[in-house]
């Protein structure tokens, strides 16, 4: 059964609905295909998961009884809704190929729907023992700017006047997780610059190439899409969203 984000000011009318519904090391390596990377696909919002299995996803948490200091029609926080999902935003961090801190604060923004999704393959990998880990969500237009004032190559870095997936809050970096929260191997870290982090790369153990054949093919099977370049990028693909400049809160 599909597990309905129930959203602020909405929350009656969608819980009505779910009632009746069902439902960076060298760096230097390689480039980043970055503008060829970030283009959206307009494609019909057509998406059903027949290749996923039934499942049951239990929300960990009532929304409810949940504080809200955002636009719930226009954005869900993650972290706030599902807490077992890992989060480890790089960018909230000076652990980044910037080596620098972004964000005041670690939020993982992404729109409602997507936001859905990602829930919803979280719990899907439950059942098989695994789960999320959260690098970076939805990236606010002036960080997308303070990050090309730092690096202004499009190999590496997104140019902000066309924006990216992220700027739009319909991408994610991710990677999978054991039940005990602990990274799988997936060859190369987070933002690493290089052909080992392609997905057509096959010098790997038999063991990174299987986890990424997982978590390529749950996110895939939910509506998301691969980039050639990275193995932790995906951008929901069955609807388009707009650049947004929206900076979440920090307590």
């Amino acid at each position: 059964m599909r597990y309905y984000l129930l959203l602020s000011v909405f929350v009656l009318s969608i819980w009505t609905c779910a009632n009746d519904s069902k439902p960076v090391e060298n760096k230097g390596e390689s480039s980043k295909d970055v503008v060829a990377q970030e283009e959206v696909v307009e494609v019909q919002d057509t998406f059903t998961p027949d290749a996923v299995s039934d499942y049951n996803a239990t929300p960990v948490v009532d929304p409810i009884t949940l504080p809200f200091d955002y636009d719930t029609t226009q954005w869900t926080d993650v972290g706030l809704i599902e807490p077992t999902i890992v989060m480890d935003l790089k960018y909230a961090t000076e652990d980044n190929f910037v080596e620098t801190k972004m964000y005041d604060c670690a939020r993982c923004f992404l729109r409602p729907l997507v936001a859905e999704r990602i829930i919803d393959i979280h719990y899907h990998l439950r059942e098989k023992g695994y789960g999320l880990k959260m690098f970076d969500c939805y990236r606010p237009g002036p960080i997308q700017w303070a990050l090309w004032e730092k690096v202004p190559d499009p190999r590496y870095v997104a140019d902000p006047r066309k924006g990216s997936m992220h700027n739009r809050g319909g991408a994610v970096d991710l990677t999978l997780v054991d039940s005990e929260g602990n990274e799988l191997d997936m060859g190369t870290p987070f933002d690493f610059f290089g052909r080992r982090a392609y997905h057509e790369y096959q010098d790997h153990t038999k063991e990174v190439l299987s986890n990424r054949k997982l978590l390529k093919e749950t996110m895939e099977a939910f509506g998301f899409k691969a980039i050639r370049t990275e193995w932790w990028h995906y951008s929901y693909v069955a609807k388009s969203y707009a650049l947004d400049d929206m900076v979440w809160e920090c307590e």
